[in-house]
């Protein structure tokens, strides 16, 4: 077990929280503890009589009391009120264009999508005004499926919390940094990394430097963990170490708030009194963390074809079905090219996940025609073609196949077992890329049958 129990002499850490600045832990899934005053953690037991400074004990199960070790997740929280004691008279409000799944508010034709990235409004937005959703898949009801959005951020939530009861998130910024102050402690994210929020956590999300703009992949079915890696062995990929959880800092604020909170598909908010970001010290598995995708280890061809994109899985969401997921996050970084003798890009395929792509920087291989942008994104559904286009095929199928490194480039895709619905603000919007379903026609008729 990996266990952190900050010194009661360890000054500096102190200092650091008390400026605001993010502490962490090292390791994905382990079972931490951390405490922001001496002491605080009883030890022993997890709910005694009394707990140190007059705080309250309290859980977080992040998966059924009774799931395997494996997959349990719970952690203890030590806090100045219980999670009931920053509840109020909850209304329902205007959602804005958050959408979750089951979403059948539109109907496009079936072709492959794209769309250019979202201007950065001039209002005022904060982290729940500027959630835009462009897909969903499954049913949130039923903890399946998955929303696909992107958030637009132009102000720091200020006395302002939020939790999603809907499912976890997974911020992916493009542009901006982002300061997310949690109840488990301080995570600071920008672009070229991931921050993973757990179901139920409640923080607020502020600017470090101007506006924002990045994607949100809310995760309606089991947590995300890592892949098995079968035959690649121990290392590799996505390893545990790089996986940063916050140590614990609280908030002792009285101050007039609001809590919001997203349940059953609709937003819903609260006045409170005071900040309920004031956890002591936690111990447990079920915590938000971090991830710096630069130190994500890619496996690849070495000798010849190109390989399924699975074995750039960073995490994964199971389902019932082994092999099958609710969602994998995978990437595309910098690397090596080396397979001799072959088409190195994506292959032309069909297959029965479908995938939301992103670009966070750079250019993607396999389409490097233009219109696919840093801060764009696009949809391949289930069962519908896709693959690279002309220009890729072009220089993929002529070039000297001498080693070549792909640099400056970060893409991702979130893919599914499930179809993604489009919601009407995507469908609608100006950034859709309107002829991109037609790049198919682009490609050229090579077939000779007296060339062999």
């Amino acid at each position: 077990m990996n266990v952190q129990r900050p010194s009661v002499t360890d000054r500096a850490r102190r200092e650091a929280e008390s400026a605001n600045q993010p502490g962490y832990m090292s390791g994905f899934g382990n079972s931490f503890e951390t405490e922001a005053l001496p002491r605080a953690l009883p030890v022993g037991q997890n709910s005694p009589q009394k707990c140190s400074y007059g705080l309250y004990a309290e859980q977080l199960s992040g998966s059924a009391f009774t799931a395997p070790r494996k997959t349990n997740q719970r952690s203890w929280l030590y806090r100045i009120r219980p999670t009931l004691g920053h509840w109020g008279d909850f209304k329902k409000v205007e959602s804005g264009f958050w959408r979750t799944a089951p979403c059948a508010e539109t109907e496009v034709a079936i072709a492959p999508m794209r769309w250019n990235a979202l201007p950065i409004p001039k209002e005022k937005l904060s982290f729940i005004d500027g959630i835009r959703t462009m897909t969903t898949a499954g049913d949130a009801g039923s903890q399946t499926g998955i929303g696909m959005h992107v958030y637009l951020i132009t102000r720091s939530m200020v006395d302002e919390y939020f939790y999603d009861a809907d499912g976890e998130l997974v911020f992916v910024p493009q542009s901006g940094d982002l300061r997310i102050a949690t109840e488990f402690g301080i995570i600071g994210v920008g672009s070229g990394e991931i921050a993973v929020i757990p179901r139920g956590v409640k923080f607020r999300v502020e600017l470090e430097d101007g506006p924002a703009r990045g994607y949100l992949c809310e995760n309606y079915g089991a947590p995300l963990t890592l892949p098995e890696r079968g035959p690649i062995g121990a290392n590799c990929l996505a390893n545990p170490r790089d996986f940063l959880t916050p140590v614990a800092a609280y908030e002792d604020r009285d101050a007039p708030s609001k809590m919001y909170v997203k349940w059953g598909s609709s937003l819903w908010v609260a006045d409170i009194d005071h900040s309920p970001l004031d956890v002591v010290a936690w111990h447990g598995n079920c915590a938000p963390y971090k991830y710096d995708l630069r130190h994500f280890s890619p496996v690849g061809p070495i000798l010849f074809d190109h390989a399924d994109p699975s074995i750039f899985t960073v995490l994964t969401s199971a389902t019932d079905t082994p092999g099958t997921a609710n969602v994998d996050f995978v990437i595309f970084p910098e690397r090596w090219m080396v397979a001799e003798n072959t088409f190195r890009p994506p292959w032309y395929h069909m297959n029965i996940m479908s995938e939301f792509m992103g670009l966070i920087y750079g250019v993607y291989d396999a389409k490097t025609g233009g219109g696919f942008e840093p801060g764009g994104m696009s949809l391949h559904n289930m069962m519908l073609p896709h693959g690279p286009d002309g220009d890729a095929f072009e220089t993929a199928s002529n070039s000297e196949l001498k080693p070549h490194k792909l640099e400056g480039t970060l893409a991702f895709m979130f893919e599914t077992k499930l179809p993604q619905r489009v919601t009407a603000f995507a469908a609608q919007s100006p950034a859709l890329q309107k002829d991109y379903g037609a790049y198919g026609a682009q490609l050229q008729k090579h077939f000779n049958p007296d060339k062999k």
